[in-house]
């Protein structure tokens, strides 16, 4: 009998790579693997090959398992660098404003390339070439630019990648503008790093000739990262987070990452809530439900020390088990693939660049994150961190099984919105029991603090009413709101999948 293989992402080339590596005899995770190369090197600006993510793998024979691939603080080896240097603000106008820290030392140590690497060998069916084949390809030959990066370019294109040499030369035309909707761009130095990536292994990147490169650049530019860094980096496999939700067991990242513990206790509080349908009162409970989670992760789960991240998280998730939601008031970039296959082994992958460092290092094609530079993760700063610790996260990538053989994996982009889109689609297909493309599609709400005052953003088509906090209205469905990618495995229905109409999704189902 031949294996299947559904993957949901938000681009039909990033799909395609998957399917195009299912066809090979590839599994959900090679062809989970495969979509998200594909993702970071073709969905420019909107994440980079420099990023760092998550990836949970849950097989129906074995335990769930949560690769830890999150960027960590660089500086090994260096004696007078100060945190701080090779760095400026970039504001642009996106989600009502947004600000953020670029430049050669707003990059953290990447890990995604290391994490894939590791899913590969202990998960997958293939070679680790090919699952690089498909984005090498796709690079090569030239691909269009995508409506979600069009419009991100449009916010940040002079901003973000308008100060590196290459950078600039990538993202704009000879007369200045930025690229547009469907054009295609040709990264001949990306194909190249990538050809060695395939062949030589992630070792070219960690400690080889393209970290040299790398860290050649960022050293010589008052930034952190080191090779010493990048050799000493290694992806870590966790215990995800297991909690009940209705008759699912559900399984997300856990600590050190807050994105998995914060989608956990507001499972766990809404699973408690008598809700049947999306009414005043629904809106009232789900709106209270994020603030208070939100506002816990705010004075308990962000700028406090890696040791004691999984303390506050457990006390989080044993306040959220017992509906005590007013104790816890008391108290983008990114982009996500989901695959699964019908031999049931489902792959959830979550990653980011954050908004970009506007790095191209060295020559590589390779665009780098600016995770140290997102403000909104880090309010205390990040002096304090010694080399190699974590940083925070909000990813979720997330997957849910149930008893009678479905299994779901899960995820989205967006920041600070991850964790509440990704608990409003599973209350829609878990408790309201909608088909997977209507629950991703329902309008969502998010607790926020907006111009400094606690407030509610949310999509038309949701009763605010009963709403007690100022809100604001985004009209119909905005990317803002994430972009949930699903796929769900059913013992005798098959496979299905549903892309958020958010970042123009799209699914494709390969076979081997």
């Amino acid at each position: 009998m031949s294996r299947k293989v559904i993957i949901a992402s938000d681009a039909q080339i990033v799909v395609d790579a998957g399917a195009a590596v299912a066809n090979r005899g590839g599994n959900a995770v090679d062809a989970a693997i495969a979509a998200t190369i594909s993702s970071m090197c073709t969905n420019l600006g909107i994440i980079a090959p420099g990023a760092n993510g998550f990836i949970t793998i849950w097989s129906k024979e074995k335990d769930p398992v949560v690769i830890d691939a999150y960027g960590e603080m660089p500086g090994r080896g260096l004696t007078s660098r100060k945190f701080g240097s090779g760095m400026k603000e970039a504001f642009f106008d996106y989600g009502g404003g947004t600000s953020t820290l670029v430049g050669y030392g707003s990059v953290a140590t990447p890990g995604m390339f290391a994490g894939l690497n590791l899913a590969a060998q202990q998960y997958g069916n293939l070679p680790w070439s090919e699952m690089v084949v498909p984005a090498q390809q796709q690079v090569s030959q030239g691909f269009p630019v995508s409506p979600v990066a069009a419009e991100y370019f449009s916010y940040t294109h002079q901003v973000i990648f308008g100060w590196h040499p290459d950078s600039h030369q990538v993202v704009h035309k000879a007369d200045g503008s930025h690229l547009q909707l469907g054009e295609r761009v040709k990264l001949t130095q990306l194909a190249q790093s990538l050809e060695l990536i395939a062949q030589e292994g992630v070792g070219v990147l960690y400690g080889g000739e393209l970290g040299e490169k790398i860290t050649a650049e960022i050293q010589a530019n008052q930034g952190l990262l080191t090779l010493e860094d990048l050799i000493h980096y290694q992806a870590i496999e966790r215990s995800p987070t297991l909690i009940n939700f209705g008759d699912w067991q559900v399984a997300t990242n856990p600590a050190p990452a807050v994105g998995g513990t914060c989608l956990a206790a507001m499972l766990l509080l809404l699973d408690q809530k008598s809700l049947k349908q999306w009414d005043g009162a629904t809106v009232k409970a789900i709106a209270e439900i994020q603030q208070a989670v939100l506002q816990y992760r705010g004075n308990y789960l962000e700028g406090v020390a890696e040791s004691k991240i999984e303390q506050e998280a457990a006390k989080l998730l044993e306040i959220a088990a017992q509906d005590n939601w007013q104790q816890l008031t008391k108290s983008p970039s990114t982009i996500h693939i989901s695959a699964v296959d019908s031999d049931g082994l489902a792959c959830s992958i979550s990653a980011s660049s954050g908004y970009g460092s506007g790095v191209m290092a060295g020559g590589t094609g390779l665009w780098l994150n600016n995770s140290l530079g997102e403000i909104e993760l880090h309010p205390q700063g990040l002096r304090h961190l010694s080399c190699g610790t974590r940083l925070i996260s909000n990813m979720a990538p997330t997957i849910c099984r149930h008893q009678d053989g479905r299994v779901l994996a899960i995820g989205s982009p967006g920041a600070s919105r991850i964790t509440t889109a990704i608990a409003q689609v599973l209350f829609n297909c878990i408790t309201l029991d909608l088909p997977l493309d209507q629950a991703i599609s329902h309008p969502r709400l998010h607790f926020e603090v907006f111009e400094k005052t606690p407030a509610i953003a949310y999509e038309s088509g949701l009763n605010v009413a009963n709403l007690s906090l100022p809100s604001r209205q985004f009209p119909g469905i905005s990317m803002y709101f994430g972009g949930v990618q699903a796929a769900l495995g059913h013992p005798n229905q098959g496979l299905t999948a549903a892309a958020d109409p958010r970042r123009s999704g799209a699914v494709a189902l390969g076979e081997n």
